[in-house]
């Protein structure tokens, strides 16, 4: 593997061809018409346009991204996170084609990536799931049954899905056809397939999430947990590592879990394993993310282990180098999604021009972006402007390290989060780890109704 192209845009494809050029490979960039200013762009070794600026008609053409693996000879595809990285016809089909696939086998994304089957996986290997249908679901009527059963409030959830989507709550038998029907138009739309499975609603949980990474040899561990609870309609925020909530032993568990669930399919490559954590402290498996994460960049900081980089060694055949007994964990991270959105008007995102963007710097401050001033954030995509990440001793010190960070961070042209994340650092429940996945949600609540 000498020329790795990535199918992807915005600042994951700046952090992987970083990652890349480290490790002395050569990159392929490819891009829409409307990205065709873009930084990966710009950092890659060659480029390729591969269409229009829709998705579906770029990022998400897989005939048009195999066509430029073959003009510029590329051997390799890394497709980051989002678009096609969680596609299991899509591994399958570089695999054909002679492509090394820089992530799980399509057999493990299929039996992983599918909610109601990595449930059904959780199962086996005695890891504790929250209650909810077996399966996929296929008729209202079913659902009706199942939710009788399990007793509403009820998550009808996409069995392909990912990020937040094709979810809605049914809180009554009178609630449950529309909301069946709406998740799975939405399934459809965003992944190809109407499949939906239902899962009981816990109340006010905290989202928790464990980093694992397995070589082809059986090779396989974890490098500790993140903290994502701090969410607005079920999109991160705000992460941060090690988690508030785990006790050592609860901890042990939950990361033995974890290892238990990949290790059970022989599973290679990075990948995360998801928990709600309810107020007594025991958690339930959620679901399995075979890819690099948004938030992996907090394991990053206190592991000091570059995950894009083992993702790569793994995709050439290495066996990982660390053990589990080498991975220790120093100091605590965090990382502020900033986004061009308007958290005064429902987060409501904010396409156009930046007029001038100064990112902070200084000790303990990283900042993962594909933004410059003059760039265009694009209404076609999401509306990620940067990832702004700190790091402290504590997690008061990586706090007081995130205000000054935020207060440095100058945008202009477009609303941004920056004045949401800095008001959360001031928040009392946040501060003291009161939060949950629904903590933002009952705040806009209140605020409106006020």
């Amino acid at each position: 593997m000498k020329k790795i192209l990535i199918a992807n845009r915005g600042e994951i494809a700046v952090r992987i061809i970083r990652a890349c050029h480290e490790l002395g490979l050569q990159t392929v960039a490819v891009h829409s018409e409307a990205d065709s200013e873009a930084l990966h762009v710009l950092h890659a070794d060659e480029a390729v346009c591969i269409g229009k600026a829709p998705c579906r008609s770029s990022y998400l053409k897989m005939s048009s991204i195999l066509s430029a693996c073959e003009i510029t000879g590329a051997d390799a595809v890394h497709p980051g996170y989002g678009f096609l990285s969680e596609n299991g016809r899509f591994a399958a089909i570089c695999k054909t084609c002679g492509l090394n696939f820089i992530g799980p086998s399509s057999e493990h994304i299929l039996e992983l990536g599918d909610k109601a089957r990595a449930k059904a996986l959780a199962k086996k290997v005695r890891c504790p799931v929250i209650p909810g249908s077996e399966g996929v679901v296929a008729s209202v009527e079913e659902a009706l049954d199942i939710a009788c059963q399990i007793g509403f409030p009820i998550f009808i959830k996409a069995a392909l899905g990912g990020g937040g989507r094709g979810i809605r709550i049914a809180r009554s038998r009178e609630e449950l056809p529309s909301q069946f029907a709406a998740a799975q138009a939405e399934a459809s739309l965003s992944f190809g397939s109407d499949a939906v499975y239902l899962e009981k609603v816990l109340q006010n949980p905290r989202h928790v999430e464990v980093q694992i990474l397995g070589d082809r040899f059986g090779n396989i561990i974890h490098l500790g947990e993140r903290d994502c609870s701090l969410q607005r309609r079920r999109q991160k925020l705000i992460e941060e590592a090690p988690s508030l909530h785990l006790t050592p032993r609860v901890r042990k568990k939950m990361c033995k879990a974890a290892l238990s669930l990949v290790k059970s399919v022989g599973y290679h490559s990075l990948g995360t394993v998801e928990f709600l954590l309810d107020a007594s402290g025991q958690f339930y498996f959620m679901e399995v993310n075979p890819r690099i994460q948004v938030e992996h960049t907090i394991t990053e900081m206190i592991t000091g282990v570059d995950l894009v980089k083992e993702q790569i060694r793994v995709a050439l055949g290495e066996k990982l180098q660390l053990r589990q007994k080498d991975v220790s964990f120093s100091g605590h991270a965090m990382q502020f999604r900033i986004n061009a959105e308007d958290p005064v008007n429902h987060f409501s995102p904010c396409p156009g021009v930046l007029e001038y963007y100064l990112p902070s710097g200084g000790p303990h401050v990283r900042v993962d972006s594909a933004c410059y001033s003059g760039c265009v954030i694009s209404p076609y995509y999401d509306s990620l402007i940067a990832k702004l990440i700190v790091r402290g001793s504590t997690r008061e010190e990586a706090i007081f390290a995130g205000k000054r960070a935020l207060r440095e961070f100058h945008v202009g042209g477009v609303p941004t989060t920056i004045s949401f994340h800095q008001k959360m650092l001031e928040d009392s429940c946040f501060l003291t780890g009161e939060h949950d996945i629904s903590y933002v949600d009952r705040m806009e609540i209140s605020r409106m109704q006020n």
